[in-house]
Order: structure tokens, then C-alpha cells, then sequence
């Protein structure tokens, strides 16, 4: 039996990637894998405003591509960054706060980035010949602790 390699420490790089298909269950199912990968890696500081803005995000992603979304995890230490892809090409329009924008149903998730995230942004990719579009919306959160203390990893 092949022995397991030693579990990365806190400050080396790595980097999840998990694509969920246009179903309302899918933003849940990322919520639930990001914070299983966060609470793995040491990251529980992080766990709550990551799982708000990721929810922010891969719920437009469902109600507004017309495909398949993709959400990617990146530990850079000391920032995670989480940046959510889709076949939408279309940048949402930022929501201007005024005293009506707290009433709003929709258009609230931009203004939450902008409160909770340490810094976040968006671009539209791709382009012709190939036919591929779409839009990446991103965030990053900085880790502001010490490095945790080490959790053996189980086997599975």
C-alpha cells in the first residue's frame, strides 16, 4: 500500500474546482464543498463570509446562465479567492445603495461583495471564433490570523 503524502502546510498554494450544473440545489451543494474545504485546510475564520459570497454568486449564476456554472477555490497564502465562471457573458450592473436599494429583492449581491469582501471583480471571457463566453465574478478574503495548528488528515 502506497503511503499518503503529508498533508501541504498553511502557507502552500492549492486549489479546488467544483462545476455544478443549472439547478436551483446546486449554489447548496457549493456552499456545503467550500466549507468542508475550508475547515479542512484551517481556513473556519474565513468560512462564513466566503459560504455568503459564494452563495451571492453561484445563486446568479443558476437564475441567470443559460448553462453550467463552475466555482474555483484558490489559497494563495495569505488571500483566498474564489471566482465563480459561467456561460453568461453579460457583467452585472452594479446596484447604487440609496434608501429604496434595502427594500430590493434582486441586485443586492454586488453591494454585499463590496461590504464583505477584501476585494473582488469580474471580467468576460472568451470570445469568437471558437464560440465560447462567458463571465467570471470573483472575490478575495485575507487570512488575518496566525497559521492554525496542523490537523492530521484522514485517510479515506
Amino acid at each position: 500500500m502506497t503511503p499518503f503524502p503529508p498533508p501541504l502546510l498553511f502557507t502552500e498554494p492549492w486549489e479546488y474546482e467544483l462545476r455544478f450544473p443549472r439547478d436551483p440545489r446546486g449554489p447548496g451543494i457549493v456552499r456545503a464543498t467550500l466549507r468542508a474545504v475550508l475547515t479542512a485546510h484551517g481556513l473556519r475564520e474565513l468560512v462564513e463570509r466566503a459560504s455568503l459570497l459564494t452563495s451571492e454568486l453561484t445563486t446568479n449564476s443558476v437564475r441567470y446562465s443559460g448553462n453550467c456554472a463552475s466555482v474555483r477555490l484558490l489559497w494563495l497564502h495569505p488571500v483566498l479567492r474564489v471566482s465563480v465562471s459561467d456561460a453568461d457573458p453579460e457583467l452585472p450592473e452594479p446596484l447604487k445603495p440609496s434608501a429604496d436599494s434595502v427594500e430590493l429583492e434582486n441586485g443586492r449581491g454586488l453591494f454585499i461583495l463590496d461590504v464583505l469582501a477584501d476585494r473582488w471583480g469580474g471580467c468576460a471571457i472568451g470570445e469568437e471564433p471558437f464560440g465560447l463566453c462567458g463571465k467570471t465574478l470573483w472575490f478575495e478574503l485575507s487570512w488575518g490570523g496566525p497559521p492554525p495548528t496542523p490537523v492530521p488528515a484522514l485517510a479515506a
